[in-house]
């Protein structure tokens, strides 16, 4: 049965005539920060646009397994007289990671956009599914992912801070909202009020920096709560056996405690950016321009798809996720998706970096100035 989802997303590129994020729109997605471990990297195939649901249940475990056509055989038969990439690359493995709401992921794999123009190239498009921020970095890092197609900010720069090759190349979302923290005692109101408290959610991510902005305007730090480290469903699951005190949670989780009745400690708004990028290492950067540049026009077409046929995107995303499409039309308000890197996101990273700082996240500073192509 679909689930019948009353929060907030904002209109893809400020197109969609949508009111502002109400009600339940504190309980929008969470990007590609939820804690999942699963890697499951697939070939592009027409007839399986699955995936994982990804909508709060949550999976584990690092398997990987390979499946599918590949991209340049689903890129169509005209592949005579096609410009091959510079380098030679024969193969280009994304993240995927579509819960709750991840419009550009699930409507680029729906319409085979990378597939078809990669397959041109005579490259080959797969597929990690990796949800945990710390998971996908470290893929990067290793090379079995070339492409972090919505990566938290929080992960980027603790990524960068432990000397990881890692890039920002845009934007993918901005969403405060999203990110939330419930409990079952209504009487947990302030950042005094948890001291002491079990605080369960996933570590390195935008729900943990949640955490420690919202403690700190109470002169606070995680180490005066018992914080635990877990993934969304199992924080979840926590705060409903009553192991947990506080949950970090979101999308249709976070939906799911409100409508149980739980009470909501308070959500991103005015605390973080809770920005979710696109990222590289930049020596495949450097390497591959012309593979870049695929990327960004493709990026393009994709906006352009989600700008001129609203409905058919609404259609797609209530599938993929197994939504109502009234529900997805109100999540879109706690969304931007805009691609553009601006003065305002820069100065998102920074205060993030600042404050994980401050936090102890990482050790030295940090000019996020670095993590972007100049």
């Amino acid at each position: 049965m679909k689930k019948m989802v009353a929060m907030g997303l904002a209109v893809c590129m400020g197109v969609m005539s949508l009111s502002g994020c109400a009600g339940g729109s504190k309980n929008a997605a969470a990007g590609g920060e939820q804690t999942a471990a699963e890697q499951t990297v697939t070939g592009e195939n027409g007839a399986d646009q699955g995936g994982a649901g990804q909508d709060g249940s949550g999976q584990s475990g690092a398997e990987q397994a390979g499946s599918g056509q590949s991209g340049a055989e689903q890129g169509g038969s005209d592949q005579t007289g096609a410009q091959k990439a510079a380098s030679g690359l024969d193969k280009l493995v994304f993240t995927y990671v579509t819960s709750p709401l991840n419009v550009p992921t699930i409507i680029e794999r729906n319409q085979n956009i990378f597939a078809e123009d990669f397959g041109k190239m005579g490259i080959s498009v797969e597929y990690a599914e990796i949800n945990s921020g710390a998971d996908q970095t470290q893929a990067l890092a290793s090379g079995d992912v070339q492409v972090l197609y919505a990566v938290g900010a929080t992960s980027v720069i603790l990524s960068a801070a432990n000397g990881a090759d890692i890039k920002v190349l845009n934007m993918y979302s901005r969403s405060p909202k999203a990110f939330s923290m419930y409990a079952k005692d209504d009487s947990l109101t302030s950042p005094e009020s948890l001291k002491g408290k079990t605080v369960a959610g996933p570590a390195g991510t935008n729900l943990h920096e949640l955490l420690a902005a919202y403690l700190a305007t109470g002169g606070m730090t995680i180490q005066d709560v018992n914080y635990v480290n877990m993934s969304i469903p199992d924080a979840k699951a926590g705060l409903d056996g009553g192991s947990v005190d506080v949950a970090l949670i979101a999308g249709a989780t976070a939906y799911q405690a409100q409508q149980q009745g739980y009470h909501m400690v308070a959500d991103g708004e005015g605390l973080i950016k809770a920005i979710i990028a696109v990222a590289v290492r930049e020596d495949f950067y450097n390497e591959n321009r012309d593979v870049i540049d695929r990327l960004m026009a493709d990026q393009e077409k994709i906006a352009a798809f989600m700008r001129d046929n609203q409905e058919e995107t609404l259609k797609i995303v209530a599938q993929e996720l197994d939504l109502d499409e009234q529900a997805v039309k109100d999540m879109y308000a706690c969304y931007d998706f805009s691609l553009d890197v601006s003065d305002e996101d820069r100065a998102g990273f920074q205060k993030t970096a600042d404050f994980m700082l401050e936090a102890g996240m990482i050790e030295e500073p940090l000019d996020v100035n670095t993590l972007f192509f100049q």
